[in-house]
């Protein structure tokens, strides 16, 4: 079981402590690999090898100990996925993503809600939405990041990001409840 996620373990890892790297990459790197296959990445765990190759070498400049490490792998594994849509709209994907081979995300009210459906349904309900109402539940439920962490990857405001996801919230409902012909009134109740 990895190590706790916390400013003391930051502070290590930013000192050069493998330990503490290794510590981090294990905590932070399922989480990753689950906001990036919940956004439709073509190979998560490539991209999340891709973020922290990218985020380790500059541990050194995080400030903010563990909520500002959090903040900047999630900005860079947004980036990174801008990235992948970007070179995946220049090609055709080969291979299609198994939603149902992965399992990653934290549990959570909206996921409790949404545990009545399958997997694919899930996706394929979360499709219908906006894609900033995907972005903001995917960092939100997925990736667990706080409203500042969320707004500083989404480059929002604070505000914003919780008026987007009191908004995806009613619009996942409705389409919920759309599909499933049942009030789905847990889902806006955890926000």
């Amino acid at each position: 079981m990895p190590a706790q996620l916390d400013d003391d373990l930051v502070a290590a890892a930013c000192r050069g402590d493998a330990d503490a790297r290794g510590d981090i990459w294990r905590a932070l790197a399922p989480v990753v690999a689950g906001y990036l296959a919940a956004r439709g990445a073509d190979d998560p765990d490539a991209l999340t090898s891709d973020v922290f190759l990218a985020v380790l070498p500059k541990l050194g400049d995080i400030s903010g100990g563990a909520a500002g490490l959090r903040t900047f792998v999630f900005s860079v594994a947004h980036a990174r996925l801008v990235d992948d849509r970007r070179r995946r709209s220049r090609r055709p994907a080969t291979v299609a993503f198994d939603a149902q081979e992965h399992d990653s995300a934290a549990p959570s009210a909206e996921h409790e809600a949404l545990s009545q459906l399958g997997t694919h349904d899930v996706h394929a309900l979360l499709d219908r939405l906006a894609p900033d109402y995907r972005e903001v539940l995917a960092l939100r439920v997925v990736a667990d990041l706080g409203v500042e962490q969320t707004a500083a990857v989404m480059r929002r405001s604070a505000g914003s990001v919780k008026q987007l996801q009191r908004r995806a919230l009613i619009a996942l409902r409705a389409e919920l409840e759309r599909v499933t012909g049942a009030a789905a009134h847990s889902i806006t109740d955890a926000s």
